[in-house]
């Protein structure tokens, strides 16, 4: 009996070790409950990434939105919190967040650095909430504000060969680069403002020209007449009527790439005084009928010239960035306000202003009427000397400050005209470029959006 009762505890205790279906059981137990702890951990953690990205996102445009009004002077510095604060509220709006939303925590305006930086919080809704709580998300963002003043010059070619479909698409594209740059800010203190120079053989200088042109008539001298002449420059009969401008020219009738302002003295060969004006060459035939504008936050007063482009006259593409050249010159700012034109160009310094010259074309530059340096071929082709000329008015406003931009527009094939843009464009910095070509209306459109853009952000980084 003893050996048959320990034989049959060993046969229990082989039979069970041979039956795993308890074992199973119980394993099977313990591995559901780790694969729920998985579902649940998954679900909250793609939970999580929705809130955290939502709230990154939300805050990004809260600050850089704060700090675009601040720019612009919509809000003041003190009442970015608030700013920010209404952003997040409006953009809360992520599924996954707990009842409180999109928290702000901190938010720090450092006036030194011109930044503003902010965190904030949320807490995660979780399906399968873990250890009793629901997660926090908390995230960091800042960005730069500026109180710089920005000083935009749009030089656009409005000649014959721009007849018809690109006409028509240039006025767009300006009449939205207008309202980019002036749409959003004080009127009352505005933080940008914008010069118009439409050209074709010549500028249209308006109300500016009635002091600072001298009109030639033909056989007659190149250079204004002596301070104590006994006549003095006027419209008399025989002079044009119109208020067109060329180059600037020298006692030797050499192109002056100065910004000086038109009543600075000059000497003549004979050692007499007379005034810096801008020549109206007697050969000119084709006067654009926009005028410039100087510069201005008046949106109304840019968009009725734009509305007067028409498309005529060939390329003198120095003189259109000569005059450029003036409107951002704070040389010609007692001339401008003695116009009644605006207050016209700020001081230069680098700190407190941003200048930003903007030359459109659509082909090679092939007129200029001032004669060439003596030392050169006499005989110096009317494409080369606008060539020359233009590089040498673009290194001027650089070595000035002048960020210069150029836009190529249906050039096509025509390489002469994209070298000279993209000699006259300053360097690209980063992410950010200064020379641009546009095959179409929509192109040119976002070559304007793009500068601007770009314009801000030098704005704020320099």
């Amino acid at each position: 009996m003893k050996r048959s009762g320990i034989r049959m505890v060993g046969e229990l205790a082989d039979r069970f070790v041979r039956d795993r279906g308890g074992n199973i059981a119980v394993l099977a137990a313990m591995s559901m409950t780790t694969i729920i702890l998985a579902v649940g951990f998954g679900v909250n953690l793609t939970q999580a990434f929705h809130v955290k990205s939502g709230l990154h996102a939300a805050l990004d445009a809260a600050v850089t939105s704060t700090a675009r009004d601040i720019t612009t002077g919509i809000i003041k510095k003190e009442d970015a919190r608030k700013a920010v604060e209404k952003f997040l509220a409006a953009n809360a709006g992520e599924k996954f967040a707990g009842e409180a939303g999109f928290v702000l925590d901190t938010l720090t305006v450092d006036d030194a650095a011109k930044t503003l930086e902010a965190t904030a919080h949320a807490y995660v809704n979780s399906a399968f909430p873990l250890f009793g709580q629901d997660p926090k998300v908390a995230i960091t963002s800042a960005a730069l504000y500026s109180d710089k003043k920005v000083e935009i010059a749009l030089m656009l070619d409005v000649t014959g060969s721009m007849k018809g479909w690109k006409i028509e698409e240039l006025k767009t594209a300006a009449e939205n680069a207008v309202k980019a740059a002036l749409g959003k800010q004080d009127p009352k203190n505005p933080r940008i403002r914008m010069a118009l120079v439409p050209y074709a053989e010549a500028v249209n200088s308006g109300e500016l020209g009635k002091t600072s042109v001298f009109k030639e008539v033909p056989r007659g001298p190149n250079l204004p007449p002596p301070v104590d002449a006994a006549t003095p420059v006027s419209d008399a009969a025989g002079l044009p009527r119109d208020n067109c401008a060329t180059e600037r020219k020298t006692k030797d009738g050499k192109a002056d790439f100065t910004d000086d302002e038109p009543t600075a003295e000059r000497r003549d060969n004979d050692f007499r005084k007379y005034l810096a004006l801008v020549n109206r060459d007697d050969r000119l035939s084709v006067c654009p009928t926009a005028e410039l504008v100087p510069l201005t936050a008046d949106s109304d007063a840019l968009l009725a010239s734009i509305g007067d482009f028409r498309a005529d006259g060939v390329t003198a593409g120095a003189i259109a960035l000569q005059w450029g050249y003036y409107m951002l010159s704070p040389k010609w700012r007692p001339t401008i306000k003695d116009a009644d034109l605006g207050a016209g160009p700020a001081d230069v310094n680098a700190k407190k202003v941003a200048k930003v010259a903007v030359l459109m074309t659509d082909g090679l530059f092939n007129t200029a009427f001032a004669g060439v340096p003596s030392r050169e071929a006499p005989r110096v082709s009317q494409p080369d000397r606008s060539r020359r000329y233009a590089e040498s008015i673009c290194a001027n406003m650089k070595a000035d400050g002048i960020e210069v931009y150029t836009i190529g527009f249906d050039i096509k094939n025509e390489s002469g005209a994209a070298n000279l843009l993209k000699t006259c464009a300053s360097p690209d910095e980063g992410t950010i470029r200064h020379y641009f070509e546009a095959a179409t209306g929509e192109e040119l459109d976002a070559a304007f959006a793009e500068i601007i853009r770009n314009s801000e952000k030098l704005a704020l980084i320099k």
